[in-house]
């Protein structure tokens, strides 16, 4: 049967209908997938410009994680009483009065300096009467002011002899020549055998490069100054002879009473060692920090040399440590150490958010990244007050458990709701804060734990200003003997000591492995000898 024109017109029509369909979901795939694309590039587009934002503000912004409050601003927390004692009738913003900081006295600036009186007389030929020519005598003396006066350094060689003594009476004329009886004094062996080091001049050596962070290129310069031609590598010897044979032993002695303590805390970071066995120089080798925490008792730091930060590192330094709490940063190694309780850092949780805080938002509470940041800054509020109302390690537990624990609930329910864009600086905050929700509340279970592992950034802190200068350790002999020196330079400073004065004194008392425990205690910087000796 024949089709009517009228048919093959419509038929034709179904057909570009059909067609038409099938270009427009091609067209409508097509643009999904195009937005889809340029979504994608609108995210990575402002995950690189808060990346920029966020370098620019490390390069040239200031370091301070601290958020100043503008006044009549208002805060993420607006709590109806502050303390249990508020005045409710005071204003809701109080300025505090400037108090300008009390000038010290002459007895507290120069506490521990030596001090003499010096008489300015009148010359001879000035010591006569004008009016009548008689000689002028002295009738007193008045102040006129203080005067603060350096002595440059300066060496001297010494030159050492010892007295040998016989007894008269066998020696006279008449004894067997084979019978006298020669008595020699005892001399102290040589800090370095065969070397001209004292005790004295190599704790300059390390107190320099290891407290002020000069390198021993720059040391060989000073000493060529005073007219003596020491060499790095000649300094470089007498640092790692004196740490292992001296400091060693000691450093081994503050490492079995770190192993005993219940609270302690950990950092590393990176070093350059370019000797190292089967490695290329450029691969990063890393110092470690174990530290005392919150106990109450006198601190102890130790610096630790690794050639990687793989997690057995941590277990085997500490061996021995059980039942106790570590607090560390997010670092993943610190994982499941066997008998410890992990406690997380919240400076570092806190940091996470201050970066990802967009320019010029630092106090636009609707900002979801400085939420984050109000959050944890109260929390650091709460234990600043708890510090100063020097609360014991029982009140301070119970501080925290009435006010830091609601802040923490409302904290982690925040937390899940949020919705960070992907990729962005704020997702980052908000899992690194999720993955260590268990580590960074094992704070309230012990009023000793530490809430920010700040002890530990600070005390590692030095090592990290000095490698900008000697940038590198030329072998791992090297690295230990940094290692050991830096926890001396490092107790001592804790334990509120003259570093220059601990060095000298530990090499003048040369520790040994021969020592035992008692005798080894009586070198530590809490001992009380040594607070006499070497107090600031």
């Amino acid at each position: 049967m024949a089709v009517s024109a009228k048919d093959s017109k419509l038929l034709e029509q179904k057909d570009l209908i059909s067609q038409l369909n099938t270009t427009i979901a091609a067209q409508t795939e097509l643009i999904q997938s195009l937005k889809k694309d340029h979504e994608a590039d609108r995210e990575q587009i402002q995950n690189l410009l808060a990346q920029i934002d966020y370098l620019t503000k490390k390069l040239f912004g200031t370091s301070s994680e601290k958020m100043k409050d503008v006044e009549g601003q208002l805060n993420l927390f607006d709590e109806a009483e502050q303390e249990a004692d508020v005045d409710l009738k005071a204003p809701a913003i109080k300025v505090p009065e400037h108090t300008r900081k009390k000038k010290r006295t002459l007895e507290e600036l120069f506490k521990g300096v030596p001090s003499r009186d010096e008489i300015i007389s009148l010359p001879e030929n000035e010591r006569v009467c004008d009016e009548c020519g008689a000689a002028l005598e002295p009738i007193g003396k008045e102040f006129v002011r203080h005067e603060f006066r350096f002595t440059h350094a300066k060496g001297e060689v010494v030159n050492i002899y010892r007295e040998t003594y016989k007894c008269p009476e066998c020696s006279t004329a008449d004894a067997m020549e084979e019978n006298i009886k020669f008595v020699k004094a005892a001399v102290p062996e040589a800090l370095i055998p065969n070397s001209y080091a004292s005790g004295s001049a190599v704790a300059w050596v390390m107190y320099q490069k290891f407290a002020n962070a000069m390198p021993l290129y720059r040391q060989e310069q000073d000493w060529h100054q005073l007219g003596v031609d020491f060499t790095r590598a000649t300094l470089a010897n007498w640092i790692i002879y004196c740490a292992d044979n001296y400091f060693k032993p000691m450093y081994d002695y503050l490492h079995r009473q770190l192993l005993q303590r219940k609270y302690l805390m950990a950092d590393e970071t990176r070093i350059q060692v370019l000797k190292e066995p089967e490695r290329n120089p450029e691969t990063d080798s890393f110092m470690w920090l174990f530290r005392s925490g919150e106990d109450g008792l006198p601190p102890i730091v130790l610096y630790h040399y690794t050639e990687t930060r793989a997690r057995y590192n941590a277990v085997d330094f500490l061996d021995g440590f059980s039942d106790g709490y570590l607090e560390t940063d997010g670092y993943q190694g610190y994982n499941n150490l066997p008998g410890i309780r992990r406690c997380s850092c919240w400076a570092h949780a806190r940091r996470y958010f201050i970066d990802a805080v967009p320019k010029g938002k630092q106090y636009d509470y609707s900002n979801p990244a400085v939420q984050g940041v109000q959050f944890c800054s109260k929390l650091f509020e709460y234990e600043r007050r708890s510090q100063n109302k020097k609360h014991t390690f029982e009140q301070r537990k119970a501080y925290r458990l009435e006010k830091e624990k609601p802040i923490l609930d409302a904290f982690w329910n925040w937390l899940d709701e949020q919705k960070p864009r992907k990729g962005s600086r704020f997702e980052t905050a908000v899992k690194y804060a999720q993955n260590r929700k268990d580590t960074l509340m094992t704070y309230l279970e012990d009023g000793h734990c530490s809430f920010s592992n700040n002890l530990s950034e600070n005390a590692i802190r030095p090592f990290t200003v000095g490698r900008k200068n000697w940038l590198f350790s030329a072998t791992p002999k090297g690295a230990t003997a940094s290692a050991l020196v830096y926890t001396m330079v490092e107790m001592a400073k804790a334990n509120e000591l003259n570093i220059y004065k601990y060095l000298k004194y530990l090499l003048e008392h040369r520790p040994s492995e021969a020592m035992s425990d008692e005798q080894l205690e009586t070198l530590t910087p809490w001992s009380e000898e040594v607070q006499n000796v070497c107090k600031n």
